[in-house]
């Protein structure tokens, strides 16, 4: 099992400098990856007055303090934002950190405030099908090869975006989903990886194990190959046995990714404070 951290892109969080901080404590205290939300407003009643940061500006400060660890988005809200901007995006941070970069990809979300304050199509089959077409040209403009493509809500004609992302055929592609939820599970196994949140267990809170189990097992069922990753997170105390205790039976059930977040319904789910006390207190290794 690999072990990631998890902050969002607002709060103290939105700043460049302290991202950059908060990814090279967690290499050296030997974490595999950090991961970045990816919103505009979030939340507004919540989130009104905070300040939010580009993610993507974000884990390039990220990557230009760091060498070794793997730095994303869980999730980039892609029916959002353009893919062919999109595209240049992941492919310039896949350079700069030298192949580091694994993409996460969902919906977004709140709709209504991330969608519809800005006049953008808050259907959920809208933004699905967004998602499902976007995706598809992502791969291909990955890929370094010329595109042409009449879709239902994108157009290529004759393009060649270069460089090619360093990651080949592509950065790792995981897909959000929200279980018991199927239709969201089987597009993850098309791709390279699955990011489940459950309907019984809020950001933050460890999810049980048979749900885990039973992710994995539709996962499988669904098309998924054996390099698969399985990311499961919440928040786990520092004391390492404690913390083994909590995640080994979510290994035992397929989890190959733990990433370590703190409760959405807490201040400290923006702090750099706490975030940074966990860090170094380390992974929980030793899970198998």
């Amino acid at each position: 099992m690999r072990f990631s951290i998890n902050i969002p892109n607002f709060g103290d969080f939105a700043d460049a400098r302290t991202v950059a901080s908060v990814a090279a404590a967690a290499e050296q205290e030997g974490w595999d990856a950090l991961f970045l939300w990816d919103h505009v407003v979030h939340d507004k009643e919540t989130r009104r007055g905070q300040p939010f940061g580009d993610p993507w500006m974000l884990l390039t400060a990220a990557a230009l303090a760091t060498s070794t660890l793997k730095l994303g988005t869980l999730v980039t809200a892609v029916p959002r934002r353009r893919p062919e901007h999109l595209a240049r995006q992941v492919a310039t941070l896949d350079a700069l950190s030298g192949g580091r970069v694994i993409f996460g990809a969902g919906l977004g979300g709140p709709i209504q405030d991330e969608f519809g304050s800005f006049g953008e199509p808050t259907d959920p089959v809208v933004l699905a099908e967004r998602l499902d077409e976007s995706l598809g040209l992502l791969d291909r403009y990955w890929s370094g090869n010329p595109v042409d493509h009449n879709g239902k809500h994108y157009q290529a004609r004759d393009v060649t975006l270069l460089p090619a992302t360093v990651q080949q055929p592509r950065p790792p592609v995981w897909l959000a989903a929200v279980w018991p939820n199927r239709r969201p599970v089987r597009r993850a196994a098309r791709w390279d990886g699955i990011a489940p949140l459950f309907k019984n267990a809020t950001h933050g809170v460890v999810p049980a194990a048979e749900d885990v189990r039973d992710v994995v097992s539709y996962t499988r069922k669904s098309g998924a190959g054996e390099k698969f990753d399985f990311v499961v997170g919440g928040r786990t105390p520092g004391d390492p046995a404690r913390a083994r205790d909590l995640i080994a039976p979510l290994a035992e059930a397929g989890a190959t990714w733990w990433d370590e977040r703190q409760l959405s319904t807490t201040s400290d789910i923006d702090r750099l404070e706490p975030t940074l006390r966990r860090i170094s207190q380390g992974p929980p290794r030793g899970v198998d």
